[in-house]
């Protein structure tokens, strides 16, 4: 693992541009892991892929750093998908960063009848799923979308897709038909109360839908999500 200090910057990269980074990142760079001219980092996003980077200065609240060389090219990913209940902030930021790691492409909070936490606060989530991509050597940020209620969710889900229901329910598990897909897979997790049997019958009415059994306990939601990506994950990497 390289020890470069990994930062996601957005704007395209190419070999001998010169860029600066945000004052955020400055700021790290610069005041936090005390890095100097002439040191190295690394910047990556989906688009250009990962490159080695030179610092030439710091001002006032910036970092200006030249691009050196491509180290990791773009890379193709799982098209996997997390649409949760938003839930309490402490369990809701332990998920987005687990599953983040784990490989989630776009996230989707979702307002459920039971949902407790009527909200979520995206500016700290990027923050959240940005950090956790950095830490966790992936390539790419995961995206999230605006909330929406669970119904516009399926209504507007892609009609070739797939959406995995974590069902306490469920006895079994196709994940044979889940692995074949080149579509959107998207894990939907509820709220910490489970859907309304209004809203379960909604889900699985829906042509969409896939259910499968994480365990034979009741999961909390934060654990269910990261149960389910995990499984998800390694089925899909090694098929």
């Amino acid at each position: 693992m390289s020890s470069k200090i990994r930062l996601y910057f957005s704007k395209n990269l190419t070999s001998g541009i010169v860029l600066k980074l945000p004052k955020n990142q400055s700021h790290y760079i610069k005041n936090v892991v005390r890095l100097k001219k002439g040191d190295k980092i690394s910047l990556f996003n989906s688009l250009s892929g990962e490159w080695d980077a030179i610092i030439l200065q710091h001002g006032r609240d910036f970092t200006e750093f030249k691009v050196e060389k491509l180290s990791r090219p773009q890379e193709k990913q799982n098209n996997l998908w997390l649409a949760f209940s938003t839930i309490k902030k402490n369990q809701q930021d332990m998920m987005l960063q687990k599953t983040t790691e784990l490989g989630i492409q776009k996230f989707f909070p979702l307002l459920c009848e039971r949902s407790i936490v009527r909200e979520i606060n995206n500016e700290r989530a990027e923050k959240i799923v940005t950090e956790a991509s950095e830490q966790s050597n992936r390539i790419s940020v995961p995206e999230i979308l605006p909330i929406q209620n669970l119904k516009n969710f399926i209504k507007n889900f892609p009609t070739k897709g797939i959406i995995i229901f974590c069902d306490i329910n469920c006895r079994t598990n196709n994940l044979s038909e889940i692995l074949s897909s080149k579509n959107p897979i998207c894990i939907l997790i509820g709220p910490e109360g489970d859907f309304s049997e209004k809203e379960r019958q909604l889900i699985v009415d829906n042509k969409k839908t896939v259910s499968i059994s994480l365990a034979k306990n009741i999961l909390r939601a934060e654990t269910a999500a990261i149960a389910a990506t995990t499984i998800l994950t390694h089925n899909l990497n090694f098929k």
